[in-house]
């Protein structure tokens, strides 16, 4: 076990010994010429030897003073190139969490352009539908669905959430004209338990079914369901905003035109106190460019922000 003395005495000792004058090193360190003084004589104290020598109106360091002083100097010179490493690792690389679904069909396609903005920048994408610790998971910024606040954390907001059933043509072109909320609710639905079907059936067809009227396939992720409607297995309840494109190529419809919203929103979230991390807030300006160009020709009220 080391047997050091204070930290804050070694580091006053470090500077009053580069300058040989404890006014200096006060003003170096922002303490006042007596704290200096009372920091180096608890040190002499707890070695049991002066390390200065007080004469009228200056200090000379004694010879333990200078023989230990180019060590600790040094010592102190080695933590910083330490941290320095850990600085540059972490300015180096942005960590971005977020939903495997959102990460697949609407970020990952377009980080490249981050990239291109950025190219001093590594980017890793970290994807989880569990909520993140940004300290243990060593995150800088997390895409997260929720209403929040979230203690601790700045919040942005990006986007609602849109709910609307969509299949695929051919599907839809098998199981004969759907009109109604009730003729969708007799067709093969995938993850027909998720609570986005309830949200749709309330506030369209007026009811929630309480099962599903057909056995339907159950999928963990939203990725998994638009890829399953396009491939004819049954109507998914997806987010229109995140499948524009599916739509525009016309590999997936909307049987019925009507869009909700869950009371969930997109945010992007990280710790308050890094705030002002440079590649944090060029993370930011950018998707929310993103988010801004993507409301032209969108969902009518999709990118309005909620009142605070």
């Amino acid at each position: 076990m080391r047997q050091l003395p204070s930290l804050a005495a070694i580091r006053v000792f470090e500077a009053a010994a580069r300058h040989e004058n404890f006014t200096k090193a006060a003003a170096e360190l922002g303490m006042t010429q007596a704290a200096v003084s009372y920091q180096v004589k608890l040190l002499e104290e707890r070695l049991g030897t002066p390390l200065f020598l007080r004469e009228q109106r200056r200090v000379t360091l004694t010879a333990t003073g200078r023989r230990i002083a180019p060590l600790v100097t040094g010592a102190f010179d080695a933590l910083d190139d330490a941290f320095g490493l850990a600085r540059t690792a972490s300015e180096a690389v942005l960590t971005i969490s977020c939903s495997n679904t959102f990460a697949t069909i609407w970020l990952a396609p377009r980080l490249g352009g981050f990239q291109m903005q950025r190219p001093q920048l590594a980017v890793r994408l970290h994807t989880t539908d569990a909520l993140v610790d940004f300290a243990r998971d060593e995150v800088d910024v997390a895409i997260r669905g929720g209403t929040g606040p979230w203690p601790g954390l700045a919040r942005h907001f990006l986007m609602r959430m849109p709910v609307q059933p969509l299949a695929s043509p051919e599907f839809l072109a098998r199981h004969g004209p759907v009109a109604t909320a009730e003729d969708l609710m007799r067709l093969p639905r995938l993850s027909p338990d998720d609570i986005w079907w309830d949200l749709w059936f309330s506030q369209v067809g007026g009811a929630s079914p309480a099962r599903p009227s057909v056995p339907g396939i159950r999928l963990d992720s939203q990725v998994m369901e638009g890829n399953a409607a396009i491939a004819g297995q049954g109507v998914a309840i997806l987010n229109p905003a995140l499948w524009r494109g599916e739509i525009a190529a016309g590999r997936l419809v909307a049987p019925i035109p009507d869009i909700v919203f869950a009371d969930t929103m997109l945010w992007l979230v990280y710790p308050e106190h890094r705030r002002n991390v440079p590649k944090i807030r060029a993370f930011r300006s950018w998707i929310e460019g993103e988010m801004r160009r993507d409301a032209e020709g969108a969902i009518e009220g999709i990118f309005a922000p909620p009142a605070d």
